[in-house]
């Protein structure tokens, strides 16, 4: 009885649903910092992969 008692009132606590709401949303913000950086490391690689086909198009040795 005194079992069953104590289960219910965990059932019906909602201090770990708090926990639980605040996990998911931690969660959900690191998801997101994951596919930001994802798409910004991306746009970086390109960025730098133009600059270093237009470097390697110029002459080298000039002035030598």
């Amino acid at each position: 009885m005194r079992g069953m008692r104590r289960l219910r009132s965990l059932l019906r606590s909602e201090s770990g649903q708090d926990l639980l709401e605040y996990g998911m949303l931690v969660s959900l913000i690191a998801i997101l910092c994951y596919v930001a950086v994802e798409n910004a490391g991306g746009a970086v690689y390109y960025a730098f992969d133009g600059i270093r086909i237009q470097l390697s198009g110029l002459p080298t040795g000039v002035g030598s």
